[in-house]
């Protein structure tokens, strides 16, 4: 999802004009657009499903890390500790 700075960079005075445009853009596309004013970025404009699957995306790394980091400091718990705590 590597932004087209030819293709994904839009003036701000485009979108007051054609909104509809912009957002058809970044839905078939997957790409965000970044939102500039007299010549520099403002905002980026990105579909709601590639947020989500993006926000998504990031949490699950995040746990993933935190859970590395959890073992190398011996912060692990057994599995039956595991089912005992959620109760299976």
């Amino acid at each position: 999802m590597n932004p087209k700075f030819s293709e994904d960079v839009i003036p701000l005075s485009d979108v007051k004009i054609n909104p509809g445009k912009v957002v058809k853009h970044v839905t078939e596309t997957h790409r965000p657009a970044l939102l500039t004013s007299r010549g520099r970025g403002v905002a980026i404009v990105q579909s709601l499903s590639d947020y989500e699957a993006d926000t998504e995306e990031r949490n699950f790394l995040s746990g993933v890390v935190q859970g590395l980091l959890d073992l190398e400091e011996d912060r692990e718990l057994s599995l039956d500790a595991v089912k005992k705590h959620l109760g299976i």
